[in-house]
């Protein structure tokens, strides 16, 4: 729950920004749509249990988000999507994101041709349509070649089952290296990578399976690169897994556990991360804004081409989360947010 405190700054901000609920949109390679910056993701319950969702996205397709985050490991979420797809009869205006290959509950990955091409069959049917617009890998297996993993791509691409492609929790590295490859052998490229970015550092790797963060210090020359080509990033966990939702604050590590899953816990729940919170609510304050607001505009305050999965329930936040994305901090204020110097 917002505290009263929490409410009030938030209403203060949305009397001073009349046109808050409008949606900025990007543009990703191979489609033709433009995509809102903030895609919903559906690794949440209703989604994950397959249950009714459809007043949920009315509600979020009416504030102008028509992206959408979904994978093949988040239980029933494809079908809830799909199912709400087919009642809306909106599919060629709504961008599908899924995901295939993701890690096994130990952590393993394995990933080649057949899992790829099996993964995506059972996401059509999921979705009930003929083909997604953007198709990540959740993961990637070392021991399958950029050869195979691009030529599967493009041949889902010249079948018409995918428009875009790219890869989730792929080093800088290994992504320079595939499209290198496509250049010299003539294939499409991965033009969209979804690693962790926020302001919150991503401390431990809180799923397994080898999760790759462009977040903090020591990231700092992955996101130089992403600024550099102007690859779009599709940041995910943006607000920290529930980190920087306002519900607790800094030092509070017992209310941060009630309010944290094991998950965020593991990746978030650490004294650097305790510390920029501090910082995003001196911030928030001086700001008029929620801690939460302060978050989100962080990650549309640099220089990458950035889009960000926000996973919620609630369509006032969602407002107020796409109000942020509009909201631009100052250098100096990113840098106080990152270090503390002023």
């Amino acid at each position: 729950m917002m505290s009263s405190e929490d409410n009030q700054k938030q209403g203060e901000y949305m009397q001073t920004h009349t046109d808050a609920h409008d949606v900025t949109y990007g543009e990703i390679g191979g489609l033709s749509k433009k995509v809102s910056r903030i895609f919903l993701g559906t690794a949440i319950s209703p989604f994950l249990e397959g249950k009714e969702a459809d007043d949920l996205l009315d509600q979020m397709y009416k504030l102008g988000i028509n992206a959408f985050d979904s994978a093949r490991g988040y239980g029933l979420s494809e079908r809830a999507l799909g199912r709400w797809v087919k009642h809306k009869k909106n599919r060629e205006e709504v961008v599908i994101l899924t995901k295939c290959g993701n890690a096994t509950p130990t952590g393993t990955v394995y990933i080649d041709r057949d899992v790829m091409t099996n993964e995506l069959k059972r996401s059509l049917s999921e979705l009930g349509t003929d083909y997604v617009d953007i198709l990540l890998l959740h993961r990637d297996d070392v021991n399958t070649s950029i050869a195979e993993y691009l030529e599967t791509f493009n041949d889902f691409v010249r079948e018409g089952i995918i428009k875009s492609f790219g890869v989730s929790n792929w080093t800088v590295e290994r992504i320079q290296e595939a499209n290198t490859y496509a250049a010299k052998h003539g294939l499409r490229p991965f033009t969209i990578s979804s690693p962790n970015f926020g302001l919150a550092e991503q401390v431990n790797d809180p799923w397994g399976g080898n999760c790759v963060t462009i977040s903090g210090q020591a990231n700092k020359e992955a996101r130089d690169w992403y600024s550099r080509t102007n690859m779009p990033v599709l940041a995910y966990s943006a607000l920290g897994r529930g980190f920087f939702s306002g519900k607790f604050k800094a030092g509070d590590v017992e209310t941060a556990k009630s309010v944290l899953d094991a998950y965020a816990q593991k990746g978030y729940l650490y004294p650097v991360n305790m510390g920029r919170l501090e910082r995003c609510q001196v911030l928030a304050e001086k700001r008029s804004c929620s801690v939460a607001q302060v978050a989100m505009s962080y990650i549309f305050s640099h220089a990458m081409n950035v889009f960000a999965v926000v996973s919620t329930t609630s369509s006032v936040r969602m407002k107020l989360n796409i109000e942020a994305a509009k909201l631009r901090l100052s250098e100096k204020e990113v840098i106080f947010l990152e270090t503390g110097a002023r």
